[in-house]
C-alpha cells in the first residue's frame, strides 16, 4: 500500500466511535453480555452471489480493533485473496469474545461485500478482454475516500486473478495517485479532462499545451468535445506524426449517448460492424446490447469506425482509448465482437445494485457449541467441518 494512502487512513477506532457507528441492539447485545457473563462465539461470514474474495480491508480492521480492546479474534479466511467463491459459501469465520465482537458486525461488514463484489466484476471485465489494458477511473463515483480506496483495492485483486486465470492484461493503473500502489505504480494515469479542450478553445491545442507540458508522457487526446471524433483524431495524428509513428499517441473517445459519432447514424453503423464482423448482428441481442453494438455514444461501431479511419490514413499504431459506461456487461458485448479497443477507462466495475454488496454474518458457535438460527444450517455444517480438518 501507497503511504498516501496509508496517511490518508483514519486511526483506529476507538469504543465511543464504534459505538455511535454501530447498530444500537449490538450495543444493547454488548452491554448484556457484560452483565451475565462472556461467552467465546465463532461468526460465519457469507455472501448471497458469486464474489472474488477481497478481505484485506475487514481483517485489518478487525486486527486494529483487537488491539485496542486487548483481545486476539481468530480470523479464519476460508479462501486466498482473489479466489472465486460461490453464493453462499462461508467466506470467514472469526472466533473471539462475543463481548468484543458482537458490536462489529455492522463496520467489518461494510469493509468486506463491496470490495468483493468490485473485484468479481473487474475480474469477469479482464476475462472476456483479456487483450485490453483496463484503468480504474472509478474515484469520482465513490462515496468518499474510504470507498475509493476499497474499490481500487478491489479492481486490483480481480484484475491479478484474470491475469493468473487467463493471461489478461487486466488493470494497468487508476486515476489518483493515493491507490496507484495497488497496480505497481507510484502515481495515477491520466492526461486530460473535458474541461481542458474547453480551456483551450480546441481539441488541437490542448494536445500541443499537454504535450508541451508533459513531453515525456504519452499524448491520449479527448476527442469528442465538438462532435468531430474523426476530424479531430485526423488533425491529431498529422500533427504529431512522430508519436503516432512510435506508439505514443491514443485518442480517448467518451461520446455521450445522446449522439452518434461523427459520420456514424444507424444505417452506417451498421455498414462499419458488419464490415469488421459479419456476424455481429446475426445473433440474439437484447436492447442494450443492440445499443451498445449500433447505438449512440460510445459503440462497438464506433469504435470500429475509428480504427478504420486510423488505418485507412496509416496510423495503425495509434491506440483507441473508450471510455463511457463500460460496465461488466459492455465489456462482454464488446468482446463478442472482437471490438479494436486498446485501453478502456472505466469506474463501472463498480457494484450497480447495491443490495447485492450485503455481506451477512451469523454466530454459528457457542463455547464450543454449534448453533445457528434455523435456516442457516449450512453454515453451520461448514463451521463443523473446519473444527474436525484443524
Amino acid at each position: 500500500m501507497s503511504s498516501a494512502a496509508q496517511n490518508d487512513r483514519p486511526p483506529p477506532l476507538s469504543d465511543a466511535d464504534i459505538s455511535s457507528h454501530t447498530d444500537r441492539y449490538f450495543r444493547k447485545s454488548r452491554r448484556t453480555v457484560a452483565r451475565f457473563g462472556d461467552a467465546r462465539v465463532t461468526y460465519a461470514v457469507f455472501m448471497r452471489r458469486p464474489v472474488v474474495f477481497t478481505p484485506k480491508f475487514m481483517v485489518e480492521w478487525l486486527e486494529e480493533v483487537a488491539a485496542v480492546r486487548g483481545t486476539v479474534f481468530d480470523i479464519d479466511l476460508r479462501f486466498e485473496e482473489g479466489e472465486r467463491v460461490g453464493a453462499g459459501e462461508p467466506l470467514a469465520y472469526i472466533s473471539g469474545s462475543m463481548h468484543d465482537l458482537v458490536d462489529l458486525e455492522t463496520l467489518y461488514l461494510q469493509k468486506l461485500g463491496a470490495p468483493c463484489v468490485a473485484a468479481y466484476n473487474a475480474y469477469v471485465m479482464c476475462c472476456d478482454l483479456p487483450k485490453v489494458a483496463f484503468m480504474a477511473f472509478d474515484a469520482r463515483h465513490c462515496a468518499g475516500t474510504e470507498m475509493a480506496e476499497m474499490m481500487a483495492y478491489a479492481a486490483s485483486v480481480g484484475s491479478r486473478a484474470a491475469q493468473q486465470d487467463v493471461g489478461a492484461v487486466g488493470f494497468v493503473g487508476c486515476a489518483t495517485d493515493s491507490t496507484a500502489a495497488y497496480f505497481g505504480r507510484e502515481r495515477g494515469l491520466g492526461t486530460m479532462p473535458h474541461a481542458l479542450i474547453g480551456y483551450a478553445g480546441s481539441t488541437l491545442r490542448a494536445a500541443e499545451m499537454f504535450h508541451e507540458t508533459f513531453p515525456d508522457e504519452p499524448l491520449y487526446v479527448l476527442v469528442d468535445y465538438f462532435g468531430s471524433e474523426i476530424t479531430d483524431t485526423l488533425e491529431i495524428c498529422a500533427h504529431f506524426p512522430e508519436l503516432a509513428a512510435e506508439g505514443q499517441l491514443g485518442v480517448r473517445l467518451d461520446t455521450h449517448g445522446s449522439r452518434f459519432v461523427e459520420g456514424l447514424d444507424p444505417e452506417r453503423s451498421y455498414e462499419v460492424l458488419q464490415r469488421h464482423d459479419a456476424y455481429a448482428v446475426k445473433q440474439y441481442r437484447n436492447e442494450n446490447e443492440l445499443r451498445w453494438l449500433l447505438g449512440t455514444g460510445v459503440s462497438a461501431a464506433a469504435i470500429c469506425h475509428v480504427r478504420q479511419t486510423l488505418d485507412n490514413a496509416g496510423y495503425d499504431k495509434v491506440k483507441i482509448i473508450a471510455s463511457s459506461g463500460f460496465s461488466p456487461a459492455k465489456c462482454k458485448v464488446m468482446a463478442s465482437v472482437k471490438a479494436p479497443i486498446d485501453m478502456i477507462g472505466t469506474g463501472s466495475y463498480l457494484p450497480e445494485n447495491w443490495p447485492e454488496t450485503y455481506a451477512t454474518a451469523d454466530i454459528v458457535e457457542y463455547d464450543g457449541k454449534p448453533q445457528v438460527k434455523v435456516g442457516r444450517e449450512f453454515l453451520l455444517k461448514n463451521a463443523r467441518g473446519r473444527s474436525n480438518n484443524s
